[in-house]
């Protein structure tokens, strides 16, 4: 039997590395922990180690509670306090039940003849338009109990734009900056309230046409006191900046650009603070006031990972499993007007390193440590140097048939969440509600599975010693139970 091995000139240097990852990451006091918006206060997926935080769990095993959630939405819960929120859609009628997996072909709305803006879905479509009225509700739910402390009907109304199986009428996390929680409800609007559950100010959007009728799912950014949305459509995209106290539009840019679901990053770096937005025809950035900063060409033809920051880089990538090319590119900070890679190179002034076969579909990738990990739908996962780009893990036959990616488990096939790590595990949370544990300090071997025996597809929420994971009717809360005693 072959065993995997690092594939790197200098496999001791790299285990040197390692030990001095787990042992330099601090163990903090998480009292004051939050985590405020999707992937957390950085959008990293990155907690700081905790003995609390459980690396074993099942239905009944470390679970604190369990709170059953009305309706249905993919928006992950995110924390604030003794506060956690998550937005839903309540149906008046019959509701199709998500899709796991993927699947071709995808079908695609067309013109009605009636005048309607798109053809009712027919059986096959993969697409909803529901003809019930749904109710826009925003949700926050006690930290300790689990109890539903308010939810409140921001919109109602019957849908007039499609949306994919897979997605929902509330897939966009909110935002929360302690004093006010922020819900996107993409084609709809966004709305912000008071932490009692009162409306503070809204902003509605006109429905527009979605690629493939397939809806909207990103997220909105939250930095000082600007929120930040950006809507691509395949009609009139956007990205507009808000003021967060008040809603009014500071400034708005129009964008030549597809629709896409990736979520804005606010990248700080050590130059400047900027807006990063992840497209299939650009990557683009912004200055605070909405100028371009620099942009390029690269990703392919669908963009939904969110592009995020790790020792001192930034790391943007795309992998639509029908596109040959699934690229991943490391950025430095200062650049400048169009920094697209030649054709045939792989670094440059401002791209650090690319990989052109490393990109995701669905998850957004990890920076553990030195570790960039790459989760892809169907099972399999990477492991790159996040510093070079270099592949870390193969075994023999895999470097001799540059077949590179390892398999999370056997049957475990279908995953949508991002992963997140701590206490030197990575975890991946199935489509069927199984979250495997992989340990980063063994090669990232399973060395747990944990069933929620729900469909998941949420990535969750870490705060305080405690894991949040959103399924298809439920938040749960889980924590070791034996440490906290």
């Amino acid at each position: 039997m072959r065993h995997p091995r690092f594939h790197t000139p200098a496999a001791a240097t790299l285990a040197a590395t390692v030990f001095t990852l787990f042992t330099a990451m601090t163990l903090v006091s998480a009292e004051s922990e939050n985590w405020p918006a999707f992937r957390g206060p950085d959008a990293a997926s990155v907690a700081a180690d905790d003995p609390r935080l459980p690396i074993t769990w099942s239905t009944t095993e470390n679970v604190v509670w369990k709170t059953p959630v009305e309706g249905l939405g993919w928006s992950s819960p995110v924390v604030w306090e003794d506060r956690i929120f998550l937005t839903t859609s309540v149906s008046e009628g019959e509701e199709e039940e998500p899709r796991m997996g993927l699947y071709f072909p995808y079908g695609s709305p067309e013109p009605m003849p009636s005048g309607g803006r798109f053809r009712d879905p027919e059986p096959g479509d993969l697409l909803e338009r529901s003809e019930a009225v749904h109710h826009s509700l925003v949700t926050a739910v006690d930290f300790e109990t689990g109890a539903v402390l308010w939810t409140t009907e921001v919109h109602a109304g019957v849908p007039d734009f499609d949306r994919h199986l897979k997605n929902t009428y509330a897939s966009a996390t909110t935002v929360t900056d302690g004093e006010r929680v922020y819900a996107y409800f993409g084609n709809i609007g966004v709305y912000a309230l008071d932490m009692e559950g009162k409306l503070i100010w809204e902003k509605r959007f006109d429905a527009a046409h979605t690629r493939l009728g397939w809806g909207p799912a990103a997220s909105p950014a939250l930095h000082e006191d600007t929120l930040f949305v950006v809507n691509d459509n395949d009609e009139d995209s956007f990205v507009v900046a808000l003021d967060a106290a008040t809603g009014a539009e500071r400034w708005r840019v129009d964008r030549d650009e597809g629709t896409n679901w990736s979520t804005p990053f606010v990248w700080q770096n050590e130059q400047r603070t900027e807006l990063v937005t992840a497209g299939s025809d650009r990557v683009r950035s912004y200055d605070l006031e909405g100028n371009e900063l620099w942009h390029f060409s690269g990703l392919n033809s669908i963009s939904i990972p969110q592009p995020f920051s790790a020792h001192g880089l930034l790391y943007v990538t795309s992998g639509y499993v029908g596109d040959q090319v699934k690229p991943v590119y490391a950025i430095r900070p200062g650049a400048a007007g169009d920094i697209t890679l030649a054709d045939g190179t792989r670094s440059s002034e401002h791209v650090v390193w690319y990989a052109d076969d490393a990109g995701p579909y669905h998850p957004t990738p990890l920076v553990y440590g030195d570790y960039y990990f790459t989760l892809h739908d169907r099972g399999f996962f990477t492991v790159h140097d996040a510093k070079t780009g270099e592949e870390l893990y193969f075994t023999e036959d895999q470097i001799q048939s540059q077949q590179v990616r390892r398999r999370v488990a056997r049957g475990a096939n279908g995953f949508t969440a991002s992963p997140w790590a701590y206490n030197g595990k990575v975890f991946v949370l199935s489509e069927d509600g199984d979250t495997y544990v992989l340990d980063a300090e063994n090669r990232f071997r399973v060395i747990a599975t944990n069933p929620l025996d729900e469909v998941a597809m949420s990535s969750p929420a870490i705060a305080r010693g405690n894991l949040f994971i959103r399924t298809r009717s439920h938040l749960w809360r889980i924590t070791d139970t034996s440490a906290s005693q």
